[in-house]
């Protein structure tokens, strides 16, 4: 099947996905308020992506206003 306008879905940037994803395991409990998600390496190692991919996965997250950032602390699930 071909793309027209009506059934065309754009391609989404991975750190879209990355973002959804996180945000689905704090929705289901995984990572409960208060919590620390894991490292940035961690989540490198884990998404397979570099740390810029990672960094702007947080930074929508926060935006959203699910994840704060203590500097020098690590990333908290919001409370």
């Amino acid at each position: 099947m071909l793309p027209t306008e009506e059934n065309h879905v754009p391609p989404r940037y991975r750190y879209e996905q990355i973002a959804d994803d996180l945000a689905e395991r704090i929705a289901s409990g995984e990572f409960q308020s208060g919590s620390k998600l894991p490292s940035r390496r961690e989540l490198i190692e884990h998404y397979g992506v570099t740390e810029p991919v990672i960094d702007r996965a947080m930074q929508v997250l926060r935006i959203k206003g699910m994840t704060e950032t203590l500097p020098g602390v690590g990333v908290f699930v919001a409370e």
